[in-house]
C-alpha cells in the first residue's frame, strides 16, 4: 500500500522489505551524533523472486520527506544461504538524528511500530 505519510525500508529500490529490523540506537552524550544499528532476519530481499531484482548496494530509507541511505550493508551466511542483513547508518549533527526520528516515526506508523523516542 502507498501511504503517502508511511515510511519504507528498501534494499533494492522500489521493493519493500516487510522484516521489521531490531533497531538499536546510539548517541554520543553531547548529541551531536548517533548511530543506528539495524538487524533484518529472513528479509524478503533474498527471496529467490527477488533476488533477480538487483544486488544489495544499500539500504533505503524512504518516506514523503525524501530518502536516506547507507552503504553499510552486511549479509550474514549460513551453509551458503543469506540469513540477515545488518545495516549501521551514522547521524553527523543533531539535524541529521532529527530527520532520521523523523522517518523513524513514519516507518514506525506504517509498520505499527510502537516507536519510543528517546530524548
Amino acid at each position: 500500500s502507498l501511504d503517502a505519510g508511511g515510511g519504507s525500508i528498501q534494499f533494492v529500490r522500489g521493493l519493500e522489505e516487510k522484516v521489521i529490523p531490531a533497531i538499536k540506537l546510539t548517541r554520543s552524550k553531547d548529541g551531536s551524533t548517533g548511530v543506528a544499528t539495524f538487524a533484518f532476519n529472513n528479509p524478503n530481499v533474498f527471496d529467490a523472486s527477488t533476488s533477480s531484482e538487483g544486488e544489495v548496494t544499500g539500504m533505503f530509507m524512504v518516506d514523503d520527506e525524501g530518502e536516506l541511505s547507507t552503504t553499510d550493508v552486511n549479509a550474514n551466511f549460513a551453509n551458503g544461504k543469506p540469513q540477515s542483513i545488518e545495516s549501521t547508518f551514522v547521524m553527523k549533527s543533531p539535524a541529521e538524528w532529527d530527520r532520521f526520528m523523523r522517518f523513524m516515526e513514519a516507518y514506525g506508523e506504517a509498520n505499527g511500530l510502537g516507536f519510543n523516542k528517546a530524548n
